[in-house]
């Protein structure tokens, strides 16, 4: 068996097959140089430079030997050869398999003519996050295109390294369809005691002067002065060295609700686009706790044979910023009213359950991860919320 992708989803995949019994040669194959790590802290504890590379690493080399899983670090895969069974490297390398699992993930989306432009940076990778903690520092401009979670992550980070940081997004206040009114709105008031300024709009192009970033330039026409611009813009699928080997590709790699992409072939993690049971659409999680449980369930699935069956792990997330430690359950966006269940915005701990109509979607829990907790029941099942502490219409 060969997992080509050497990230959470690919390591877990390769530890599991081992654990669940698998005895033949097993190959983990990964495009980066750095052995299987974690890479949440790449936008908080590494950026901010709490952290030092060695800390965030999944597993000691030791424990791959003592499973006895071929790790091939530094060589991507080039091609997947379903007729001759074997996956191609980069390097020339070739391997034979009865079975794949696909776990290449995501990569940054970058901005047209930035290729080669000094000050402008990805993060998605472990060398990212390095190279753009040393270009930041006291009173660097940096402007952040893009407010997600990993974008508002890192301004944070940065801000903690004495940059100054304007983040750009395209929301009224940043993470709000991923964390609801109240949670977004305590995120806004923290982004503004840190001296964080927030900007509404679209960055279209990085100004640069002599090869180096001097600004970005927003949609409307504004210029933002910048030393470093950091591009957090969502991702793309790392799918194109599947051409031609006869597995569907379309929004990552089209499988079903076991993981199965076509016969020998499985996807786990930041690509595998799957049916979605609470929908019926399809749909790709880029959660770390979703790569996880899919790598679990999908190992499982290629050793069980007919007696595979579907999971569906229940979405959730966590975020840090600054002192606020945020978790949600469910989805947040598409529900139109929220009830504050336990604590307050305003002491900065609470619990919130959203909700379509009287159903419980979503949950959401700042620097309460106890009552997080007793919350998940509610949206597993989509319970009828009948408790009124205090509520309020969405938005």
């Amino acid at each position: 068996m060969v997992v080509v992708g050497a990230g959470a989803a690919g390591a877990t995949t390769a530890e599991t097959l081992r654990r669940q019994g698998y005895e033949g040669r097993l190959t983990l194959v990964g495009a980066e140089p750095h052995p299987p790590y974690d890479r949440p802290p790449l936008s908080k504890q590494i950026l901010s430079g709490r952290w030092e590379p060695d800390r965030i690493r999944l597993r000691g080399p030791e424990v791959y030997d003592r499973l006895g899983i071929d790790v091939r670090l530094g060589t991507a895969a080039s091609r997947l050869d379903p007729a001759g069974r074997a996956v191609e490297l980069a390097d020339g390398g070739r391997l034979h398999a009865d079975a794949v699992v696909i776990a290449t993930g995501v990569r940054p989306r970058t901005l047209p003519g930035t290729e080669g432009v000094a000050g402008v940076h990805v993060l998605r990778t472990l060398d990212d996050a390095l190279a753009l903690r040393e270009a930041l520092g006291e009173g660097r401009r940096l402007v952040v295109a893009g407010a997600g979670l990993l974008g508002t992550e890192a301004a944070v980070a940065a801000r903690g390294l004495g940059a100054d940081v304007t983040l750009v997004g395209s929301e009224p206040v940043p993470l709000l369809d991923l964390l609801g009114p109240p949670a977004a709105g305590l995120v806004a008031a923290v982004h503004r005691e840190l001296g964080l300024r927030f900007r509404r709009g679209r960055v279209s192009g990085v100004v640069s002067a002599g090869g180096a970033a001097t600004g970005v330039l927003l949609a409307d026409g504004t210029h933002l002065p910048a030393d470093v611009v950091l591009v957090a813009m969502g991702s793309l699928t790392n799918t194109e060295w599947l051409a031609g080997s006869g597995v569907r590709v379309g929004d990552g790699v089209v499988c079903d609700e076991l993981g199965a992409a076509r016969p020998g072939v499985w996807a786990a993690g930041d690509l595998a686009n799957k049916p979605d049971p609470r929908t019926g659409r399809r749909r790709r999680w880029e959660h770390r706790t979703q790569a996880t449980e899919q790598a679990v369930a999908v190992a499982r699935n290629l050793l069980a044979g007919p007696g595979a069956r579907p999971v569906a792990p229940l979405p959730y997330f966590w975020t840090d910023q600054h002192d606020l430690r945020i978790q949600v359950f469910g989805e947040i966006a598409g529900t139109d009213r929220w009830h504050i269940v336990e604590g307050s915005p305003a002491e900065r701990r609470f619990t919130a359950v959203h909700c379509v109509e009287d159903r419980v979607r979503g949950a959401v829990a700042v620097n309460l991860p106890r009552s997080a907790q007793q919350l998940r029941p509610l949206v597993e099942n989509e319970a009828r919320w009948t408790g009124l502490p205090t509520e309020a219409p969405a938005g």
